[in-house]
């Protein structure tokens, strides 16, 4: 199999400015991904997708391809990364003549993955029987039990009410949190649709701890708590 990894990493971020070049335990937020990624024997090239320079920079000091740099529209706060994957893709088609049979996304904001993680989701991949893999961890919450929506007269009410009286969490299917640990798509669906769940989608399951997505300071915070309590050895 013929796999490609793809970091999409934009030089914008609010929630955590220059979170994808800052520092975490000793190395670049983004390192970490690349490491992950390059460690992986079925993945050929691993390549940086992103519109600063200076992450292009910081990504090809630690092994990975930066070939273009992202277009800005491609590139704003309010930019589907869908269309991003696309423009990957099509500059491989264009550069190559081919597509490469999967296309994996290894987004920098979860540096605790494991390499195990990606092997994964490319074992779940290769069954043929999915358009997309995606990562997902345990639920802390429920839809079916302890999550609530407000109503039109100010009551708060479970987002999926019961059929029948529920006690036990136990008794409410099974839900799961989505991850951003990895992604392994067949770069054909992601040319010819528009979201994940147009296709046919399978799960990978992925510890809590190696699901933490950094979005905030607070995340990035926990992230170094835990890589400081495992010792750096995520």
């Amino acid at each position: 199999m013929k796999a490609i990894a793809f970091i999409f990493a934009r030089g914008g971020s609010k929630g955590l400015p220059g979170k994808n070049i800052r520092p975490l335990a000793g190395k670049p937020l983004i390192a970490w991904s690349i490491e992950q990624a390059l460690a992986v024997k079925r993945i050929e090239r691993v390549i940086v997708s992103t519109d600063s320079e200076e992450i292009a920079q910081v990504a090809r000091e630690f092994g990975a391809e930066v070939p273009f740099i992202r277009p800005a529209e491609l590139a704003q706060d309010n930019s589907p990364e869908w269309l991003a994957w696309r423009h990957a893709i099509n500059y491989l088609q264009e550069k190559n003549g081919v597509l490469p049979t999967a296309m994996v996304s290894v987004p920098a904001t979860a540096p605790l993955r494991l390499p195990i993680d990606i092997e994964n989701c490319l074992d779940a991949y290769e069954k043929g029987d999915a358009d997309i893999v995606i990562t997902v961890s345990e639920a802390n919450r429920s839809p079916y039990f302890n999550m609530v929506k407000t109503n039109e007269d100010g009551t708060v009410s479970l987002v999926i009410p019961p059929q029948t009286a529920i006690t036990r969490r136990q008794d409410v299917p099974v839900v799961y949190d989505m991850a951003t640990v990895a992604y392994v798509a067949r770069p054909e669906f992601v040319l010819t649709h528009h979201a994940v769940f147009e296709g046919r989608v399978k799960a990978v399951i992925v510890p809590k701890d190696r699901a933490v997505d950094i979005d905030t300071l607070l995340d990035f915070q926990m992230a170094e708590c835990l890589l400081s309590f495992k010792g750096t050895s995520c």
